[in-house]
């Protein structure tokens, strides 16, 4: 019996959520009085991901073959899925980011597995009994799932659970994987990358602004705000439908779905299908010269005043503040 957690990874580096899914395998294989194990696809830095045994990993399947330096959804899920049966995983854990959101359904419907996405907690285990709580109704609620399948697939918010370092390195075995034809009926040919930006769904930090910002023309001092933080840049709905910024900048309920240590909204006004994306950040600060908007309410610090006097200030201030 073992926990397997799939690594992932951008261009040969391991991401943050990476690490934080391995230390929640870990706490879960605690749990469970077993071992986390892992497995990485791709060209990965052996030492990279020996270093995952900080995290409390004992064991790394590496996989990289020519073939699957780039990420194909059918191949990758039917590895991590014979890795899971060979292994006698009882539990697969993703993180709830673009590549596990389209490979933890297909794994767990090759392993019989139900699923829990988003989960915010680690399991209850009473004698058979596996519970975990997710956000629910746009994370207006929590609801605590039941898992009663042999197999249990656990999908993690990125910044939902924090890195835990337990020292060691982990074992790094090359791994041969057992894909065929059916597994490449669709692949993916290129993958672009705005490689001078933050990930957003993975972000600590995130600046958003909504019309308040009167226009397109207006949204360099949110980029330096976000520079000067190391942030990501987001927005309201109203704003990328408007086409002054991309639809994926977008956060809300029809949007991404962000839970950052530190969200700063600008000039949005807090309707409840923003808020539905945002409700689970750590700290939310709101900037806007209506002292009525909606946002305040749920706001850990709110300043009311102009947009176009606050944040310019705000970034002196913080410049100063940092030496720059």
């Amino acid at each position: 019996m073992s926990v397997l957690v799939y690594i992932e990874n951008t261009n040969g580096e391991l991401k943050k959520s990476a690490f934080e899914a391995a230390s929640y395998a870990k706490e879960v294989a605690d749990l469970l009085n077993t071992e986390a194990i892992a497995v990485s696809i791709g060209d990965v830095d052996r030492q990279a991901l020996s270093s995952l045994g900080n995290c409390g990993v004992t064991k790394v399947f590496h996989v990289s073959q020519d073939n699957l330096k780039n990420f194909v959804n059918q191949a990758y899920a039917s590895i991590v899925a014979h890795i899971a049966k060979e292994q006698k995983a009882t539990v697969v854990v993703f993180s709830n980011t673009f590549s596990g959101k389209g490979l933890a359904p297909r794994v767990a419907t090759k392993l019989n597995a139900a699923l829990v996405a988003g989960a915010i907690t680690l399991p209850t285990i009473t004698g058979e009994q596996f519970a975990l709580k997710r956000n629910a109704f746009s994370n207006k609620a929590i609801a605590t799932v039941t898992v009663e399948t042999p197999v249990k697939v656990i999908t993690i918010n990125p910044n939902s659970f924090a890195v835990k370092e337990t020292g060691g390195t982990a074992q790094v075995e090359d791994y041969s994987a057992p894909v065929g034809g059916e597994d490449f009926s669709t692949i993916v040919k290129d993958i672009v990358r705005a490689t001078d930006k933050i990930s957003l769904p993975e972000a600590e930090i995130v600046v958003s602004a909504g019309r308040g910002l009167k226009g397109p023309e207006n949204w360099g001092m949110i980029e330096e705000l976000a520079s000067v933080l190391g942030a990501a840049t987001a927005c309201s709905k109203p704003v990328s439908d408007a086409g002054w910024r991309p639809h994926s900048e977008h956060v809300g309920q029809t949007g991404l779905v962000v839970s950052p240590n530190l969200y700063i909204a600008i000039g949005i006004s807090g309707a409840i299908q923003h808020l539905a994306g945002v409700s689970s950040s750590k700290t939310i600060v709101v900037i806007n010269k209506d002292p009525e908007a909606p946002f305040f309410k749920v706001a850990d610090y709110g300043i009311v005043g102009d947009a176009f006097v606050v944040v310019p200030k705000l970034i002196e201030a913080l410049k100063v503040y940092k030496g720059n």
